[in-house]
């Protein structure tokens, strides 16, 4: 049985023109790290007060543990709740220090040791002594996490969980406690606006569009495979590209290019910029299936290259090592080097 069930959870606003959540379902077992993600106002965190206890639905059910929450004739009391939450307008007593603030989170029973084991996690041993007033906000946001965790519930709802941390330290942290999160079977719903982090740290993406979900599944199979052109571009960016299917081929402006999956008649694709591969062109000839095309932009990423091409009268976002000598007006060859995927929807 899952651990939490949400069933057509729906949430309007008194005056609102139209739900903040609209028939939501969603399933996690112990263990679970599912990250809802969307832009401003699709429901993030609409979604997570609801699961918390801080508004009540208006239509649907809310079930943890087997236990009915919130429904057509039941409505459990935040404080009530079996769970722990982390919303972004989290406070922590400024005049406690963080040791007694993980502390005093913890079931009867354990001691110092489990508390420091939590400080440890979360990087905070050497503050374990300060007033919590005192602390930086990636400090206090670490002191949240350690607190949720300390108390032993099975399941933590967080909005943007590593806010204020620096990348390095964000990135230490997440493997480590993911890796705690499921020795101790502890679920996490949480809310995040970097793609990044909930590549690496969720085992499911639920992308949220205008209250509704636009598509959930595995991390790699929504980057991989979106349905629509929205959900490719908030997962960092794709390229458009109409073409005409024939099985596992389109007919294209850029050639015959490769499909995920069979398709038949005209089509809208998406093509990631890491499909696409881009060569010099010294002598302004194309060579092979290539096309020629000219550098109109060059960003750096650190760990890539992202190139703006100008090629077969579309502008494509072309990724590629930082040691690419291309730069700015350079004339390149484009070939295709992957395959592309055929979208449900193309509004974006």
């Amino acid at each position: 049985m899952a651990l939490l069930t949400l069933d057509s959870l729906s949430l309007t606003y008194p005056g609102a023109a139209a739900p903040a959540v609209r028939d939501v379902s969603l399933a996690l077992e112990p263990g679970d790290a599912v990250a809802l993600m969307g832009s401003s106002g699709s429901g993030k965190s609409a979604l997570l007060r609801l699961v918390a206890g801080l508004e009540r639905p208006s239509s649907g059910t809310v079930t943890l543990a087997g236990r009915v929450l919130a429904g057509p004739d039941a409505f459990v009391p935040p404080e009530q709740r079996p769970l722990r939450r982390v919303l972004h307008d989290a406070e922590l007593e400024s005049g406690l220090t963080v040791r007694d603030v993980v502390l005093d989170a913890q079931p009867k029973g354990e001691g110092l040791a489990h508390a420091r084991g939590m400080l440890a996690l979360f990087q905070l041993e050497e503050v374990e002594q300060r007033l919590c007033g005192t602390l930086s906000r990636g400090q206090r946001q670490r002191v949240l996490l350690a607190r949720a965790l300390a108390s032993g519930a099975k399941l933590l709802v967080l909005d943007e969980p590593f806010a204020g941390m620096d990348a390095g330290l964000r990135a230490a942290l997440l493997g480590e406690w993911r890796r705690v999160l499921k020795a101790r079977g502890t679920a996490v719903l949480f809310a995040t606006h970097d793609v990044g982090e909930a590549l690496a740290f969720a085992d499911r993406l639920v992308l949220l569009r205008a209250g509704t979900v636009e598509q959930q599944g595995a991390p790699e199979s929504v980057y991989e495979a979106p349905r629509t052109a929205f959900a490719a571009y908030f997962l960092g960016g794709t390229n458009l590209l109409p073409g005409s299917a024939f099985g596992r081929v389109a007919r294209t402006s850029l050639g015959n290019v490769p499909l995920n999956a069979e398709a038949r008649g005209q089509v809208m694709l998406s093509l990631r910029p890491e499909a696409l591969r881009l060569l010099p062109d010294t002598d302004g000839v194309a060579v092979g299936g290539a096309l020629r095309a000219e550098v109109l932009e060059r960003a750096f990423r650190g760990a890539h290259v992202d190139f703006t091409v100008s090629c077969a009268g579309m502008a494509l976002v072309v990724r590629a090592a930082p040691s690419s000598p291309l730069r700015e007006g350079s004339r390149a060859r484009l070939e295709v080097a992957g395959r592309a995927e055929v979208l449900e929807e193309t509004v974006g």
